[in-house]
């Protein structure tokens, strides 16, 4: 499959071979594919599967009562644990394979980096909806975009260094 996934890749890299190195233009392939999945998972979850309906668990154990979480919590939290290990696998057998890591510590460090990435995106949305107004779908790929930016610094500087 990562073969398949080079090959696909390589055969494009020409046209923006100018103002990219392989590396970088690797990230923003495999990153962009993954994001669209996100932002397609993200409105099926909340549109279809949660039908923009807050969730009520009763009887929680350890004394935690009664809990409601929002569609839109609850769509962030299944797009991010989705978008985190497709994500996981393509930025170390697609994209950093020079890293000197092992597994275990690109596991760590990306999940670290996935966290502070999360909490930016699941923040910006709660301030795009809950503040501005702004549609749930529309307001998720506005929060995307701003993290991207982060999630590519981490990653390159830290996750796969």
């Amino acid at each position: 499959m990562v073969r398949i996934i080079h090959h696909i890749l390589d055969f494009f890299y020409p046209l923006v071979r100018r103002i990219m190195d392989k590396t970088t233009y690797y990230y923003a392939a495999c990153g962009s594919g993954n994001l669209v999945l996100s932002w397609i998972l993200f409105f099926l979850f909340f549109n279809v599967l949660f039908q923009k309906q807050d969730f009520t668990f009763d009887n929680l154990p350890f004394g935690m009562g009664v809990k409601t979480i929002s569609a839109l919590t609850l769509s962030s939290i299944i797009c991010a644990c989705i978008s985190f290990l497709i994500g996981f696998l393509l930025m170390r057998y697609v994209v950093f394979t020079e890293s000197q890591l092992k597994g275990r510590a690109q596991f760590f460090r990306y999940g670290l980096s996935a966290v502070i990435t999360s909490t930016t995106n699941w923040g910006l949305l709660k301030v795009l909806v809950l503040g501005m107004g702004i549609f749930p779908s529309i307001a998720n790929i506005l929060a995307s975009c701003v993290v991207v930016t982060i999630s590519y610094l981490l990653q390159r500087k830290f996750s796969f260094k």
